[in-house]
C-alpha cells in the first residue's frame, strides 16, 4: 500500500513512523516544507508544500491536521485525488466533513495522547474506523489491524463521545496534575513524591469503575479540610485553584450525596 499524509505534527509523525515499517510512505506534505522534511526525512518519502505535488499513485491519502481545517483540506485536494481513499485522524470530526466534498472518504483515529518524546505502544491502542463505502471499510480495516489488536468500527458519534470522555480522562487529568505541581513547588517539595500516588490512582481506574473507588475530602464530607485547603490557595494567591478546588470538590460530593 502507498500511502501519503496531509500533516506532519505528532499524530501525523507517529503514525507514519509505524506505518513506514510496513507500507510505502510516498510523501509528506505541509505548508511549512522544513517541517514535511523533516518528517519525510525519518519515513524516506518525498517532502511537498503544494496540495498540487500530491502523487496521484497512492492508495491512501492520510489527513492529520487540526479540526479546524479538515474540511478546507478535503475541499482543495478532493476533485484530483477523487479516486483515492481519503480518511481523517479527528475524533471529534464527522465522517461528513469529508464525504460531503469526496466520495472514498473515512476515518482513522487512534485513541492515544501524543507527545513527540515518547513511543507509543500501538499494539494496545484502540483504532476506529468508519467508512462511506464498505470496500474502504474493509480496507481501514485490515489496515487498523496491522498495527493494533483493539479495532472498532464506531460511528462518529460514538467516536465523538470517547473524545469527548478522553478530554476528562487524559486532558483535564493532565492539568489536574500540572495544578499539583504548582502547589508543591510554591512550598519547594518534590512534585516526583506524588509518583506512586498518580500511578495507582490510574491503576485502579483502569481496574475498576472509578465511581467506586473515589477517595478524599469531598468523599468523606469532611468540611474543615476543604474549608483549610481552600483557605491555604486563597492566602497563597491562588484563587484560580481554590475555584477548581471547590468545584471539583462540589461535583464529587453531588456524586455521591445519595449513598
Amino acid at each position: 500500500m502507498r500511502i501519503s499524509f496531509i500533516g506532519s505534527g505528532r499524530v501525523a509523525t507517529h503514525l507514519a513512523r509505524v506505518l513506514s515499517a510496513s507500507y510505502q510512505i510516498v510523501q509528506i506534505y505541509s505548508p511549512q516544507l522544513k517541517h514535511a522534511e523533516m518528517l519525510a526525512k525519518q519515513v524516506h518519502a518525498q517532502a511537498i508544500n503544494q496540495d498540487q505535488q500530491i502523487d496521484i499513485d497512492i492508495d491512501l491519502l492520510i489527513i492529520a491536521v487540526s479540526d479546524s481545517v479538515i474540511a478546507k483540506v478535503i475541499e482543495q485536494v478532493s476533485t484530483r485525488l477523487r479516486d483515492i481513499l481519503i480518511v481523517h485522524t479527528s475524533g471529534s470530526t464527522s465522517l461528513e466533513v469529508l464525504t460531503q466534498y469526496h466520495l472514498k472518504s473515512g476515518v482513522f483515529y487512534p485513541l492515544q495522547t501524543f507527545s513527540f518524546e515518547r513511543n507509543i505502544d500501538w499494539s494496545n491502542t484502540p483504532l476506529f474506523v468508519e467508512a462511506q463505502e464498505e470496500s474502504d471499510l474493509q480496507i481501514l480495516t485490515e489496515l487498523a489491524h496491522s498495527l493494533s489488536q483493539r479495532v472498532y468500527q464506531y460511528s462518529s458519534e460514538q467516536r465523538l463521545s470517547l473524545h469527548l470522555a478522553a478530554v476528562f480522562a487524559c486532558n483535564f487529568s493532565n492539568y489536574c496534575y500540572d495544578m499539583a505541581k504548582q502547589v508543591v513547588d510554591a512550598q519547594q517539595v518534590d512534585f516526583s513524591l506524588l509518583y506512586p500516588l498518580i500511578l495507582e490512582t490510574a491503576h485502579k481506574a483502569t481496574q475498576n469503575d472509578p465511581k467506586s473507588v473515589q477517595t478524599g475530602p469531598a468523599i468523606r464530607n469532611d468540611f474543615n479540610i476543604l474549608e483549610m485547603h481552600q483557605h491555604m490557595l486563597l492566602a497563597s494567591g491562588r484563587d484560580d485553584l481554590k475555584q477548581v478546588y471547590a468545584l471539583l470538590s462540589q461535583g464529587i460530593i453531588q456524586r455521591h450525596e445519595s449513598e
